[in-house]
């Protein structure tokens, strides 16, 4: 009976459920991911040898693993921070009493419905050699531009992101912001507080679902290679050339330690940022108690 009685409870039928996840996401991801680590200290994949961190020291020692890597660190410190202040904005405006607010707010979801290769087909023809961007570069007597081989295609390639992405992030800090009691802004107005006040206000009670946007714009912002790849193929200007990039023409010629090298220290690079930013979150809520 106690036997049954502990097959029956919530924890052993929840594992019951997840079980079909956990084991796909153990197959097609922890245990690959773990042959990749195996992998990253041989010196092959066939009768290896144990070689330490000489694929490591040879990663960091390649140029295109440098450019790649800075090209992807620099994309993700300003596209993050950009996006963030860009959700907080529309999200605040969206919250209050705005014109067409409805309208807003379903236009900002559409583009997470929008396939990929159909938005990068719409941006190819505005910004290639002889798209209709350059076109109005001759109408007016211009020279034109090759948008997408030039150090332009970065600034294209943000803004490609963030029209994908904003939306997604305007939704949820924006069911941060319905979350906040109005009580607290009732009391500041009681008390003369003014704009900035209200303002602080929001970012102090929003700061948990600020972060988890963070975390979820870092991870988006790594995942800008479709986009990219699809904009500019396999080797796009050095601007664009991102770790993604890396691990993929690694990947077309073979070069297993490269791709799982550089793999662990992406994942590594990924996990101090979450971890950090978790325990930010811990200690302001500590802070707030």
């Amino acid at each position: 009976m106690r036997l049954q009685h502990k097959l029956r409870g919530d924890p052993v039928i929840a594992l019951g459920f997840l079980a079909p996840s956990l084991i796909g996401f153990a197959l097609f991801y922890m245990v690959p991911f773990v042959m990749g680590m195996v992998y990253s200290v041989q010196d092959g994949t066939r009768e290896a040898h144990f070689v330490g961190l000489d694929n490591y020291i040879a990663l960091f020692q390649s140029q295109s693993f440098r450019k790649a890597a800075w090209n992807t660190i620099w994309f993700t410190a300003v596209s993050v921070p950009v996006m963030l202040c860009s959700a907080v904005w529309i999200a605040i405006a969206l919250n209050g009493k705005l014109f067409i607010r409805r309208w807003l707010r379903t236009a900002y979801v559409l583009p997470l419905v929008v396939p990929v290769a159909s938005v990068v087909l719409v941006w190819q023809t505005f910004f290639e050699w002889n798209g209709a961007l350059n076109h109005i570069f001759d109408y007016f007597g211009w020279h034109r531009v090759d948008w997408l081989k030039s150090d332009a295609s970065r600034w294209i390639v943000l803004f490609l992101y963030m029209w994908k992405n904003l939306g997604y992030n305007v939704i949820l800090i924006l069911a941060g912001l319905q979350g906040i009691s109005k009580d607290y802004y009732e009391v500041a107005e009681i008390e003369g507080g003014t704009r900035r006040t209200k303002l602080a206000i929001t970012l102090i009670y929003l700061m948990p679902t600020l972060i988890f946007v963070a975390v979820m714009a870092i991870v988006q912002s790594f995942k800008v290679f479709r986009e990219t790849y699809l904009l500019a193929g396999d080797y796009p200007h050095d601007s664009i050339y991102q770790l993604q990039h890396y691990m993929n023409n690694m990947f077309a010629s073979i070069e297993i330690q490269k791709l799982t090298a550089s793999a662990v220290v992406m994942v590594i690079a990924i996990w101090i940022i979450v971890t950090i930013l978790f325990r930010a979150e811990r200690w302001f809520r500590s802070f707030m108690e």
